[in-house]
């Protein structure tokens, strides 16, 4: 198959052509581990995981590597160490809030369903020179003074952004427009308003590292510049890799800096191939925002009742996200989470407890074209149901199609969805609370039929799946005789 992926840098849609099939690199910026993640950062987590997990398909699992980083120094972590541990020395604090962070984090985008990258590299351990040479801060920011492209001034170190004619490509912000409005009075040490810090200085509360400038630490946009030179770089010693993914919010400055300093650094045309961006999140029709009280982290989701009143598996969280095209902007709804495990509820019913077979042909199709999720999963949707209501006046049902369970499942699975079984999934946690009425009666009508051909065994199979999902069955007979069963959730 073919992959075409959106690159914002040419705002295009282009072929996919690796640097080195054998080794395709990708980048995407990853947490900074002051707080909880929000199911905002979720959204790039979850995107280019299902891109991680087709890049695996397409050339081979051990021929892709995937760096997601840890910022783990930054002035907001400095700021949340000393609120909630005012008594600890800043050090002692910093860790303790960097280590419960990036281990929540952790649990929760392996909640979602993601697989972990390839590395995750932590930003301190890549400031100063490693022992492995390995890419780090400091070594970048000399090359870059050597070069021409940065100097000291004001206690800090700069980068020079009209040292780099084409700086602003990927935002499409020309220098000139970034003078207007700038701080000079504030940021008066500066050759230009728009140049950016890679090193400051720290006071001895704060921590820092000792370099050729004093005792400090990195700016924000250099550390993801060292660590992906330090997993990504090439074989041919050039530190260009294929894909850098984010948020549309980090396109400026984060990601335009990050470009200029690796450019810049390295001598290279581009720091990588294919820049890809994903959409923004509102929630029910409105920014998030603390204020709004509409603010939800991942781990609300997963494991309070802030949302909807309930707790929401982790499928049911990363199928809603994949409803809605990456780059396109997401409402993020109770309704939109109800609709989707509603629809895993289906699916689930659709597969039983089969094994992965072959992947859809359509489903991959549509994924090759810039990762269409909402396409794929309408092919899910005729794989699990070809006659469902709606599928056959759209046309998109073919003739004497049956379902097809192995193929469903396999085809879902590089989406990160249908990895159990349907008896595993009625048997999650909670389940009780938001029960499929679909789903049960389907059940229950499968098991009449079983009990009609007076197959007992499937008939306990599926009392049990239903006792599993805490609905209990009450078999009795209607006003002319015949067998009814109804249903209740058991208390």
């Amino acid at each position: 198959m073919e992959l075409r992926l959106y690159d914002t840098l040419t705002k295009e849609k282009r072929v996919f052509t690796p640097i080195d099939p054998s080794n395709v690199r990708m980048y995407v910026c990853g947490p900074t581990v002051y707080d909880f993640a929000h199911i905002g950062n979720a959204r790039p987590v979850i995107v280019f995981d299902v891109l991680f997990r087709l890049l695996r398909h397409l050339y081979g699992v051990d021929h892709v590597t995937y760096v997601r980083n840890i910022t783990d120094v930054d002035d907001k972590i400095n700021d949340r160490a000393a609120r909630d541990f005012p008594g600890l020395p800043l050090n002692e604090a910093i860790r303790k809030v960097t280590e419960k962070t990036a281990d929540q984090f952790q649990a929760d985008v392996a909640a979602l369903g993601c697989l972990p990258p390839t590395h995750q590299p932590r930003a301190t351990e890549f400031v100063t020179p490693r022992a492995d040479g390995r890419s780090d801060m400091v070594t970048l920011i000399k090359q870059l003074i050597a070069r021409g492209h940065a100097y000291e001034a004001g206690g800090e170190v700069l980068f020079d952004v009209q040292s780099m004619p084409d700086y602003g490509a990927l935002s499409g912000r020309r220098l000139e427009e970034q003078k207007a409005g700038a701080r000079v009075a504030v940021d008066a040490h500066k050759r230009n308003p728009a140049d950016f810090v890679l090193w400051k200085l720290s006071s001895e509360n704060e921590p820092g590292w000792d370099s050729p400038w004093g005792r400090g630490r990195p700016g924000w946009h250099i550390e993801c510049s060292a660590m992906s030179a330090a997993y990504l770089g090439g074989p041919d010693g050039k530190d260009v890799f294929d894909i850098h993914g984010g948020g549309l919010d980090l396109i400026f400055p984060h990601h335009e800096n990050e470009i200029a300093q690796s450019r810049c650094a390295h001598g290279t045309p581009t720091m990588a191939n294919y820049w890809m961006h994903n959409g923004f999140l509102q929630v029910e029709g409105e920014k998030m925002s603390k204020s709004l009280d509409n603010f939800f982290t991942i781990n609300e989701l997963l494991n309070t009742e802030k949302f909807g009143g309930r707790k929401w598996p982790g499928e049911v969280l990363r199928l809603a996200m994949l409803k809605t095209h990456y780059r396109q902007p997401i409402d993020w709804t109770v309704q939109g989470l109800q609709e989707a495990e509603k629809m895993l509820d289906r699916w689930y019913d659709a597969i039983g407890d089969v094994e992965a077979g072959e992947m859809s042909a359509e489903v991959l199709d549509a994924l090759g074209d810039d990762m269409n999720t909402p396409k794929a999963i309408v092919e899910l949707h005729r794989l699990a149901h070809p006659a469902a209501a709606g599928l056959a006046k759209a046309g998109l049902t073919r003739a004497g199609q049956k379902p097809k369970p192995r193929m469903l499942k396999a085809s879902a699975n590089i989406l990160g969805l249908l990895k159990s079984t349907r008896s595993e999934w009625l048997a999650r946690p909670g389940i009780e609370s938001g029960v499929d009425r679909d789903a049960v009666e389907s059940f229950i009508r499968a098991r009449a039929e079983a009990r009609a051909r007076k197959d007992f065994k499937e008939s306990d199979r599926i009392r049990d799946e239903l006792a599993a999902m805490g609905v209990v069955l009450k078999d009795g007979k209607d006003a002319d005789g015949k067998p009814v069963t109804t249903w209740e959730i058991a208390r």
